[in-house]
């Protein structure tokens, strides 16, 4: 057994005691695979936690299903990152979807997922509606045709590989990419742990579209567990008993989402809610007095 450890704030780690199973640098990143007692096989990159083989579902019904049950028919979606495959696992579920495009930067991060993890994609790189490119994601959206109803952005934090991921010039290109009142989503981070990145998605995506919101989920191994998502389009469909009839019709059978689940996700939390109005306080919690202090940003 080792010891993984996750440094969430200032003094405060997360530390699992697991078995290894592989570990690989990439061309992009430090890629390491773990089994858990309690989680089961859990994906780790730049030693950070990405998913688990127990809460996954969390995660990717709230990433996937929200934003897909804001159309009548999604047909074309198009995911960048997800290279563990459940986001495309979960983007097929929707029986109306004919071509589901995965665009992940790191080829080996799905080769070693599909070893380790098969239980996250399923058969989902099989399906024959699915199409897996390893490519720069903000590349192949600015420089690309095709069009979609949906793009889903399941990256790590804006750091390296994930950064362009969270700037206005991106979700430009992703705009540009979407049919007659498409949306895109993106997870954006820890309401508590990551105001930055949530302030930078929601305020970066608001340049570019009309219609942008912010909503919770919650991922027992993420920091906080509380964890954000970040919905735009022309004029989002967010009633949530629209969304429980569509549920019902695609044959879905969630384990996290439900009509009164996306109801309350939309609710946030004062402190959420500070963090994406654009004339909030100064986000600073979770920060150490020495990391306010550098900020110049008064104390919390």
């Amino acid at each position: 057994m080792v010891r993984f450890s996750e440094e969430v704030a200032a003094g405060w780690v997360s530390s699992y005691e697991c078995e290894q199973l592989t570990s690989e640098r990439s061309a992009f990143q430090q890629i390491d695979i773990y089994a858990h007692p309690t989680f089961g096989r859990m994906l780790v990159l730049d030693g950070l936690l990405q998913t688990t083989e127990r809460d996954e579902f969390c995660y990717h019904e709230m990433l996937v299903h929200v934003p897909l049950l804001t159309l009548e028919e999604p047909r074309r979606v198009l995911i960048i990152g997800g290279g563990d495959g459940g986001t495309l696992r979960h983007v097929l579920m929707h029986p109306s979807v004919e071509r589901a495009v995965m665009c992940e930067i790191d080829e080996r991060v799905t080769a070693l997922c599909r070893r380790f993890l098969p239980a996250i994609g399923g058969d989902a790189f099989e399906d024959p509606r699915a199409q897996v490119l390893f490519d720069d994601g903000i590349a192949f959206v600015a420089e690309g045709s095709d069009v979609f109803d949906a793009i889903i952005v399941d990256s790590s934090d804006p750091v390296g590989p994930g950064e362009g991921l969270f700037t206005s010039a991106f979700y430009r290109s992703a705009a540009a990419r979407l049919t007659p009142g498409g949306v895109v989503c993106i997870q954006s981070g820890s309401p508590f742990f990551q105001q930055d990145e949530l302030h930078r998605a929601h305020t970066n995506m608001k340049r570019v579209l009309p219609d942008v919101r912010t909503y919770l989920g919650h991922v027992p191994t993420y920091p906080g567990t509380a964890w954000t998502y970040t919905l735009g389009g022309d004029a989002l469909m967010l009633d949530p008993d629209v969304a429980g009839e569509r549920a019902l019709k695609r044959g879905l059978a969630p384990r996290y989402w439900t009509t009164d689940v996306q109801r309350g996700a939309f609710c946030l939390p004062a402190i959420a809610a500070d963090v994406v109005a654009p004339d909030g306080p100064p986000h600073t919690w979770g920060l150490s007095p020495e990391e306010r202090e550098r900020r110049s940003l008064p104390g919390v």
